[in-house]
């Protein structure tokens, strides 16, 4: 009886400790958006869940401020510090801001990388996301091969402050250089990721510049509120149809790829927000297991126009 007792405690024991190695081996990866009102972000939350329950030993915490606010989004980063999560991927709203915070978790023994947008400076291990100069410059080309006789055009971003879309403006800026297209006076306007705000924009350009020749969002928010957009276009549909008026957006979430079909803009230039949130999780995973990454990695970009549209809606 005392072996068969003493064996039954050899097991008993052998399962508490098989238990504590498999919580040892389970992680909680944080993915912070800038916004968790903008729909672009549901796709990486959506990429991140999927991967997390593949791998089957990951948990995926989608935390990020309602609306576009960096200081929002710095507390947020610093409560998930304080909670002691296992990693950390973070959208960049505020480079200044969020550097401290990324510093601050890395210091804490919390792996940290960046996607969608960078913060360079930090000690964050790296970068998953699209390449923002080129995905600019794709926007820029975009615009050339529709109007190659160039004219006035105004750009629409998100927040001042977001290191990712000066670059999509930056590379813009350089795709059109030395071509017949002029900025207008007050670009880019700034919606600070509202969408609402960026259907009015799109309206102020217009009524301000009667006569613009293009109107380019280096992000897909006035598209993610598809009836306010089709209201501001419907006037002048006739207009985009001709290229008098071009439309070239960032983007290529569902919605706007529907509008793109249905008439409502002339290209768009789209990121794979899924793939980023499937290879942030991977990601993370390397660094805890202590493997190396690569510092920079891209996720590709997708140009969309009327003669391919169908290929993407599928």
């Amino acid at each position: 009886m005392n072996i068969l007792k003493s064996l039954a405690a050899v097991a008993l024991a052998s399962v508490a400790l098989s238990g504590v190695a498999h919580a040892a081996d389970s992680y909680r990866f944080a993915v912070v958006p800038k916004a968790m009102n903008n729909p672009f972000f549901d796709l990486a939350r959506d990429g991140c869940m999927e991967e997390a329950k593949k791998l089957g030993n990951i948990e995926c915490i989608y935390q990020g401020p309602v609306e576009h606010e960096p200081a929002t989004q710095a507390q947020i980063i610093d409560d998930l510090i304080t909670q002691k999560v296992d990693g950390l991927a973070i959208s960049v709203s505020d480079a200044a801001a969020a550097t401290t915070m990324i510093n601050k978790a890395v210091e804490a023994g919390i792996p940290v990388i960046t996607f969608d947008s960078d913060a360079a400076e930090s000690k964050r291990s790296a970068y998953v996301g699209t390449d923002n100069k080129e995905f600019g410059k794709a926007l820029g080309e975009e615009l050339l091969k529709l109007k190659p006789e160039g004219g006035t055009y105004g750009m629409i971003s998100g927040g001042a402050a977001a290191p990712n879309l000066a670059l999509r403006v930056d590379g813009v800026r350089e795709a059109l250089k030395g071509s017949k297209w002029t900025e207008v006076p007050g670009s880019p306007t700034f919606s600070n990721d509202d969408v609402t705000l960026a259907v009015q924009q799109a309206g102020d350009l217009k009524t301000a510049n009667p006569d613009i020749a293009a109107i380019v969002p280096v992000g897909g928010w006035p598209m993610f509120a598809p009836d306010g957009w089709k209201n501001f276009v419907e006037p002048f549909k006739a207009d985009v149809a001709s290229k008098k008026l071009a439309l070239v957006v960032a983007d290529t979430l569902p919605v706007q790829l529907e509008l793109l079909r249905d008439g409502y803009a002339n290209a768009l230039v789209g990121q794979r927000p899924h793939e980023m949130g499937v290879v942030a999780m991977q990601t993370l995973l390397k660094l805890k297991k202590g493997e190396k990454v690569d510092e920079i990695i891209y996720t590709g970009l997708d140009r969309v126009t009327a003669a391919n549209v169908s290929e993407f809606v599928k």
